[in-house]
């Protein structure tokens, strides 16, 4: 006789999956599959759990600014830099913008495949508001064909100096608020290593950058310090928090930053000093230019 085979486990039921992944109601599932979040089959993909727990995170700190800044039938614009693959701006349309009914996601990429991807992607799924740009940061800022005002600028993990370029953005198109997850960043810390000698000689908190893992770490806590100030400076007022917990992503600090129009000048002297004090000021003059906010 014979023996069955074990029948194949069932895809779980789709409010079984919404449930483990804490969806809202009406989010699209084939849009997560689309993203590779789900299998064809509806089952969670462990690699992009860590993905998603932090954009669900940034939702959540996006989203009452985008309520606050629709209200009265505004449309909003948002500029998400380092778009990657867009699963951030694909969640944000699905969730707040698809419902809205109005607004528009620019997703700006450096990669063409990603790029043509989220093209596709989008018009698959009838995002109709949503475009895809494959230029760099620095390069959007620029082009004559982008809205002259954005609402809110994101940046999730955009690397190194693609940060800045997305604050210079934010400023260039008077966005109304800045959210940045900052990721590897190394200018600053490359222009320590240059004067190293000359500043252990100096002064004593040199040691503080005297070997190298020093220099990375206190050069990446420093870039995010003076992007606080230079937006302080710039009439912002600024927020810095953990995204989510260490334990997902060593990348997880997150700064938002909400327009106010009150130009700290007490923000602009120290970061003129630390500067100073650093030796950064030929380095990294042209990254913070404060020369409409005067000194105390």
């Amino acid at each position: 006789m014979k023996k069955n085979k074990p029948a194949k486990p069932a895809a779980p039921a789709q409010q079984d999956v919404a449930a483990q992944l804490g969806l809202r109601p009406g989010q699209s599932l084939e849009l997560l599959k689309a993203l590779h979040i789900l299998t064809r089959e509806g089952k969670l993909n462990q690699d992009s759990r860590r993905k998603l727990k932090q954009v669900y995170h940034l939702y959540q700190f996006i989203a009452p600014l985008l309520e606050e800044l629709s209200a009265n039938d505004h449309p909003v614009t948002l500029a998400d830099h380092g778009a990657g693959k867009s699963y951030l701006g694909f969640i944000l349309y699905d969730l707040f913008f698809k419902p809205l009914g109005r607004g528009s996601i620019y997703g700006i990429e450096t990669r063409a495949p990603l790029v043509q991807a989220s093209q596709q992607l989008a018009a698959d799924l009838g995002f109709d508001r949503m475009q895809f740009l494959n230029m760099s940061v620095a390069d959007s800022t620029q082009a004559d064909f982008m809205p002259a005002q954005f609402d809110i600028v994101t940046a999730l993990h955009a690397c190194d100096t693609a940060t800045d370029d997305a604050i210079a953005f934010g400023l260039e198109k008077h966005a109304q608020a800045l959210v940045l997850v900052p990721c590897c960043q190394a200018e600053l810390a490359a222009a320590m290593r240059q004067n190293k000698a000359l500043h252990l000689a100096r002064t004593p908190l040199a040691e503080l950058w005297r070997h190298p893992i020093h220099t990375r770490e206190i050069g990446s806590h420093l870039t995010n310090v003076l992007r606080c100030l230079y937006l302080e400076a710039c009439g912002y007022q600024v927020t810095v928090t953990e995204l989510v917990g260490w334990e997902h992503s060593m990348k997880n600090e997150l700064i938002i930053a909400r327009y106010t129009g009150q130009k700290k000048r007490s923000s602009a002297q120290r970061l003129r000093e630390l500067l100073e004090q650093f030796g950064l000021q030929a380095a990294l003059a042209h990254r913070y230019p404060l020369s409409g906010v005067a000194a105390p």
